[in-house]
């Protein structure tokens, strides 16, 4: 597998995993049974795509890629959609994170680039 196609899977395992965390929120802790089974599908095909990725990419570094790109988009899509507004700690905290997965992916001898 090549990287380009290690980064596809975690890029669909990201927005697999956005998914279900939004229909989390619409689960209403796991009282709707539909948000309830889009939850848990999407998390399964998450973490299954994320292995794919993982023959490639170092564990630490496509969970970090992963986890801080899942976060900025669940807090954009909380944002439009359920009207969840971020302070500017938390939009600077957020900043941090995509520094911090630019530094990774600009940087990092641990990915090949």
């Amino acid at each position: 597998m090549s990287q380009t196609q290690a980064y596809l899977y975690l890029a669909f395992a990201i927005v697999a995993e956005v998914i279900g965390t939004t229909a989390l929120k619409a689960s209403d802790s796991f009282t709707r049974p539909l948000p309830s089974l889009v939850t848990v599908g999407c998390y399964a095909l998450s973490f299954y795509l994320l292995t794919f990725s993982l023959r490639v990419l170092p564990t630490g570094i496509a969970y970090a890629i992963w986890s801080g790109v899942g976060i900025i988009l669940i807090s954009l899509i909380s944002w439009i959609v359920y009207g969840q507004r971020l302070d500017l700690p938390a939009l600077a905290g957020l900043g941090l994170i995509v520094a911090g997965v630019a530094v990774i992916n600009l940087f990092s001898k641990s990915v090949s680039h």
